[in-house]
Formats: structure tokens, sequence, C-alpha cells
């Protein structure tokens, strides 16, 4: 039998490579289906789209952020209400005491609204508080208050060298499977109710790559409790960030004080014990540590900051009371939030090549 030729035999081998090729690109292509390519981690973050002026005003400062004592805060609003709701007759007054310098920013459509746009007020005030302050700020939030900043660090990578602590209470930062936020396929919803639930694309992007990065203190307290955020078991909670870059401490209210009943809203306006946590994070470098405030707060009824006796406690409850029905009660929307019926679509610069 007569040997082949070389000319046949290159050609042979040759079929054969391109063959591999085709099929370990099919392969790959069919392996990544439905798993989109998202943006480096490096890549500088796009223009904001928000007019200057509008972010501007709706940011408040108080106390002078260059000189005031202790690290100054950003306050970042749960969804369905604004930070007057949720931090004027608590923390603010409490920061205002200690002559702790703060600003708070105010979402559109009481935080209802599509929370990429949220993050573009976020990243605006963290690079406008880091200028005037002339130092590193620490950012905290309650609900989605506690997970959006996230998204500025996550596709803004400038602003990460100016942030020293995230505090998240109650953070849904891995989405919520709790009822609440989980309405009927079809049924109308504000963008902000139906991004959190969990698995959502918003979820995804906002976890890709990394969930915490270098130099950046980490504290998200979360309950057992929290009828909202669930899961909130110890080992398997929505709030916890997964080990990485940056220090992280991830603690539930019921493992400083086992009795500890507050709740979702109540864990992050009134509980004595997420306050010990909060101070300790932003009095100390790095993030919380709960060995060091012991269990005094497990005896205490409410924080500092907040007066039982003033009538200005129940009227900011009351006033947020239109904006939480419409996170999850459809057709029942008093704030003029708009209402989808699918989560927004992500932006170009969520991906690694554009839309």
């Amino acid at each position: 039998m007569p040997n082949p030729s070389p000319a046949r035999g290159r050609a042979a081998l040759l079929t054969i490579a391109v063959v591999t090729v085709l099929v370990a690109a099919l392969t790959t292509t069919s392996a990544s289906a439905g798993t989109p390519a998202y943006a480096p981690l490096d890549r500088p973050g796009p223009s904001l789209s928000v007019p200057t002026s509008v972010m501007a005003a709706a940011l408040s400062c108080h106390g002078n952020l260059r000189t005031a004592p202790g690290e100054p805060v950003l306050l970042n609003p749960a969804t369905g209400v604004t930070p007057v709701q949720n931090y004027s007759w608590n923390y603010e007054r409490a920061f205002d005491a200690q002559g702790r310098a703060w600003c708070a920013i105010t979402m559109p459509f009481h935080t209802l609204g599509d929370i990429q746009t949220a993050g573009e007020y976020l990243v605006y005030a963290i690079r406008t508080m880091h200028a005037r302050a002339g130092r590193r700020i620490a950012v905290m939030g309650h609900s989605q208050g506690g997970m959006s900043m996230r998204w500025a660090l996550r596709f803004w990578p400038d602003t990460r060298s100016m942030v020293d602590d995230v505090i998240g209470v109650a953070g849904t930062n891995h989405g919520t499977t709790a009822l609440a936020l989980a309405a009927p396929v079809g049924v109308a919803l504000p963008p902000a109710s139906l991004q959190q639930q969990a698995g959502s694309n918003f979820i995804s992007a906002l976890n890709s790559g990394a969930e915490t990065f270098k130099g950046i203190s980490y504290t998200e307290i979360f309950t057992h409790t929290d009828e909202v955020v669930q899961p909130n078991m110890e080992d398997n909670s929505s709030s916890s960030l997964q080990p990485g870059a940056g220090m992280i401490t991830n603690v539930s209210t019921q493992s400083v004080c086992a009795g500890d009943l507050y709740e979702h809203l109540t864990v992050g306006t009134i509980d004595p014990t997420t306050y010990a946590l909060v101070m300790d994070a932003l009095d100390h470098p790095g993030p919380a540590e709960p060995s060091r405030i012991g269990h005094a707060s497990c005896l205490e009824l409410y924080q500092p900051g907040v007066d039982p006796t003033n009538v200005q406690t129940f009227l900011q409850v009351l006033a947020a009371a239109p904006g939480l029905v419409a996170v999850s009660v459809p057709f029942v929307n008093l704030v003029g939030a708009p209402e989808v019926t699918q989560e927004p679509a992500l932006k170009c610069y969520v991906f690694a090549n554009g839309c």
C-alpha cells in the first residue's frame, strides 16, 4: 500500500486542527450561553448621565467635612423612603451630638427608581464628599441603601480610594427570596423592587468579578428576624459578603444579643446593637469587631439619637408609610414612582463589550 504524500498528511492534520478549534468554540459558546461577560474590574466608569445640578441638589451636608472629628458619613436611604424619613430622627441626631460631619443623598422617587440611576447619585456624592473632606469617607445605608453603594464601587473604580468604610444594615447584597419583593410575573412594581429580587440581572451584575475591594472595610449587619431580606440565617444571609479583597465583618445582631428581635425596619433605625456595631466600625480601623462592643446594648430599647417623646419621630415614620407600601403592594403607589413588569435593562457600561 503506498504511503500518503506529505502534502496529504499536512492537509489531514490541518483539517483535524480546524475541527478541534470549531468544536472548542462551539462548546465554549454553549457553556457560556446566558452568562454575559461583565466589565473588567479596573475599567474606568462612564460619564454620569444625570445632570450635575440635579445630583448637587440631592446632596445635603452638615458639619465641616474637613475638620469635624471622626470619619464623615454618607447616609444612603432604604427603598421607599427619603433620608429624612430614614435618618433624621436617629443617626443624624446621634452624629450631630458627636460633632461628626455627615451628608445624605435623596434618590429619585423615594428610592424606588432604577438603582443604576441611584448608583450615579452615589458616585457624585462620594466624589463630592471626598473632595470637600480631603480624606476618605464612610458610606452607610439601610436595606437597598446598604447595598447600592457597591454598584458605584463596582463600576466606577476611582471611587474605591475615596471610601474607607462600607456599612450595610439589612442590605440586599444578594437580593431577596421574600414574597414581599417577589410579585407574580406580569404584575407592575417599582424598578427597585424587581431589581432586588434574588437572581435578578441587577444583582448578578452587582456581584460580578468581585464583591469587595482592597483597602475598604466592610461591615454587614443583619437580623434573623428580617421579614424583607431573606435568607438571613447565620451561615446563609443575603446581606453577607463573600470573602475577598478588603476586610469584611458579616454579623447578625443575634450573635451579639441572642434575644435581639428588631426586624427589617427597626434594625436600621432604632436597634441599639446595630448602632453599637456601626460606631465600632466608624471609630476603629477596619470593620466592626463584635467582641469590642460587649453586651451593654442588649439592655437598651433604642439607640442614641432616638427620642420617643419627640413627635418628629412618629411623624417621620408616618410620612414613610406610603413609600414603603409602594415597595411591594401592586397598584398602591402614592409617591409617583414608575411601575414596570420587568426590571430595567442593564446599562451598556455593565458589559465587557458594551451593548
